[in-house]
């Protein structure tokens, strides 16, 4: 039986759909967290020791969840799955996926190069000149968001929108990210995540903020929509900019009609687009993982005699 590792530290909805999805080809699935995770540099014994995973490694991993910690702490959780990597197991989302979108400033960086559009942004350590970016911006007529380099579901979100508000302007431990806001079109405040497996769009939904915050975990409304050619190629291509085997993209449609991609998720949550739509995205993600990279077909799945 194939063993399947799943890095998480909060498996929850997700982990049990995951679970589900494996068994269907015979595999088992197990949940492993990176903080249990060492080498082990010593002759006779596996490099990487993985808790579960003693006698051999994983036949894949399976990435839901790299957890925070000291610089130190996180360039091992990503040394681990770089190392998984170079010893011939899938990693799904390889390491260097991870690092390239779990960091804001590297995520804007490379779709700009890419010729993706995405709003102006800056990061910097300097305070100083941290407000005076701030400055021009709402001297300019825009409103500008601060973020955490590293963060997800909205927290630690500021939007800046007068000069009053440079008093709460923050560094994400000693690093500005700025971000001129993007007002969408028509009313009210929404995005759109659209949902990249394998360089397909496999389902996307719009988000509708109770606020200017549109994600789900602050609250935000999810309705299905049918995602056009051009907002489905402009996630595929920024999926591939990052090279990631899957991706939630946050995109948004200005008010001049514009589309702009906002943000790109390595591990992005589905329960909010399923309750929207008929897809079972575990099942599209263990299809794409186990076909690709090891062979399997749900066919191959042993059949359990009762």
């Amino acid at each position: 039986m194939r063993r399947i590792a799943i890095v998480t530290d909060d498996p929850g909805w997700h982990g049990k759909r995951l679970t589900q999805a494996f068994a269907e080809y015979g595999c088992r699935a197990e949940y492993v967290s990176l903080t249990e995770c060492r080498f082990a540099l010593a002759s006779g014994r596996l490099p990487v020791w993985i808790p579960g995973f003693d006698q051999a490694l994983p036949d894949a991993v399976f990435v839901r969840g790299v957890p925070g910690g000291s610089l130190e702490e996180v360039v091992l959780y990503l040394d681990i799955l770089h190392a998984l990597k170079l010893l011939g197991v899938p990693v799904y989302n390889d390491g260097r996926a991870i690092e390239r979108s779990v960091d804001k400033g590297m995520t804007s960086f490379l779709l700009q190069r890419a010729g993706l559009p995405t709003p102006p942004t800056w990061v910097l350590r300097d305070p100083e000149a941290a407000r005076r970016i701030a400055e021009n911006e709402l001297q300019g007529g825009h409103l500008l968001i601060s973020k955490p380099l590293f963060g997800s579901q909205g927290e630690g979100i500021r939007r800046i929108e007068k000069m009053t508000d440079l008093f709460w302007l923050t560094s994400s431990r000693g690093v500005y990210y700025l971000q001129r806001f993007v007002h969408a079109a028509g009313e009210g405040y929404y995005d759109h995540r659209v949902f990249v497996i394998n360089g397909r769009a496999v389902a996307a939904m719009r988000r509708l903020g109770k606020s200017w915050l549109n994600n789900v975990a602050q609250g935000a409304d999810c309705e299905w929509i049918e995602a056009s050619d051009e907002l489905a190629g402009l996630a595929i291509r920024a999926t591939r900019t990052l090279e990631m085997d899957y991706a939630g993209v946050d995109i948004m449609l200005d008010r001049d009609g514009h589309y702009t991609v906002i943000e790109v998720n390595s591990v992005p949550a589905w329960k909010g687009l399923e309750s929207v739509c008929d897809v079972n995205v575990a099942e599209l993600l263990v299809e794409d993982l186990l076909g690709r990279y090891l062979g399997l077909s749900r066919s191959e799945a042993p059949v359990e005699v009762s």
